[in-house]
């Protein structure tokens, strides 16, 4: 397995930063041209000094067109030079261990030392979905029950060439033989995969974008139980949070009302495209539909470069974390690269 490196800090002192994208779709644009806007972000990240860009895995979602992790992985890393290119992340559940090593070793070995496995326990779809994504890899799925453990040593078996003599796998090698898996990292948005990632001695990245979980009690358990391993001597966590900057504090929020929407709407059971900023302000919400929305919107952190940083810096601090991962899922592209170049400015990132 590849060693994984820490990233430095920036000339500023602050956190490196990455990008973590769904791929957003919005209403009356195609799937085919979100894809193509992943590709425009990520050769602008690579100009403005991101760390990695990991592209995320949803099914059956009208607003993620990111389904297919591993081929945009290889478009990105094409389009780039720079970045570490991954998965943020592959869901586990819902692929053969031996696949997702090959998949991963053939793209490492297209670009060696830019490449990041970052693994889920969720399957990222709703459960008739996530049935249909299983059931032709083992029918006993079908009721349900958790195997991530199982599937995640069975890849590190794998690559470990740890089975046990008689075992049906011993004589199986993921191809190419010869490339090393790239550095694995666990994604959580609760205690289970801090805990995880602190006992194989892996990277960890905590969802705080979407977690109902305390971010500090994962992030400090993970840096507290942390065994060192062959691939990292030392914890090293991301913190994946929501993000929305735009020139003022106003600008922000009216591009952030499209977030404030899916998520109203998503509670209902509608699964639509992101709706822009003038349907959003202007969608007749209930005052539950307030409150939910207002419930949401504490884990996004929103405004002019001065006040993301004001309000980011403190629960950096306190997770202790690493790095920074950005998602921005707005309704706008060019208002989505603003913002990412705002950050990187407002970091001190090191434009090429």
């Amino acid at each position: 397995m590849v060693v994984l490196t820490a990233s430095p800090r920036t000339a500023h002192g602050m956190v490196p930063l990455s990008v973590l994208d769904l791929s957003p779709v919005v209403a009356g644009v195609s799937g085919a041209v979100s894809l193509r806007n992943s590709l425009d972000l990520a050769t602008l990240a690579d100009r403005l000094g991101y760390t990695r860009y990991w592209v995320a895995e949803h099914h059956n979602l009208p607003s993620i067109a990111s389904s297919a992790p591993e081929i945009m992985i290889g478009q990105i890393a094409a389009a780039t030079a720079r970045m570490r290119v991954g998965a943020g992340g592959v869901m586990l559940s819902n692929h053969a261990p031996l696949m997702v090593a090959e998949r991963f070793k053939v793209l490492e070995a297209l670009f060696p030392g830019r490449i990041d496995l970052g693994l889920g326990r969720a399957p990222g779809t709703d459960p008739v979905t996530s049935y249909a994504l299983r059931r032709r890899q083992d029918t006993d799925q079908a009721a349900g029950e958790d195997d991530f453990l199982q599937r995640f040593q069975e890849l590190l078996l794998f690559e470990s060439r740890g089975f046990p003599p008689g075992h049906p796998f011993q004589a199986v090698h993921a191809m190419p033989k010869d490339v090393a898996l790239p550095p694995i990292w666990l994604l959580g948005s609760s205690g289970y995969s801090a805990q995880l990632a602190a006992m194989v001695g892996s990277g960890y990245s905590f969802a705080h974008h979407f977690a109902s979980h305390d971010a500090v009690a994962a992030m400090l358990s993970y840096r507290g139980e942390f065994k060192p391993s062959a691939a990292l001597e030392r914890p090293y966590a991301i913190l994946a949070c929501a993000v929305v900057c735009a020139d003022s504090d106003a600008a922000a929020e009216r591009l952030a009302s499209t977030i404030d929407l899916n998520w109203v709407r998503r509670a209902r059971g509608e699964y639509l495209p992101l709706a822009s900023p003038e349907d959003a302000q202007s969608y007749p919400y209930s005052p539950a539909d307030r409150e939910l929305a207002r419930t949401h919107r504490a884990r996004v952190f929103v405004g002019a470069p001065a006040t993301v940083c004001e309000r980011l810096s403190p629960l950096i601090a306190a997770t202790k974390a690493d790095e920074v991962m950005v998602t921005t899922m707005i309704y706008d592209h060019a208002a989505r690269r603003r913002s990412y170049e705002l950050l990187a400015d407002a970091f001190g990132l090191h434009v090429t």
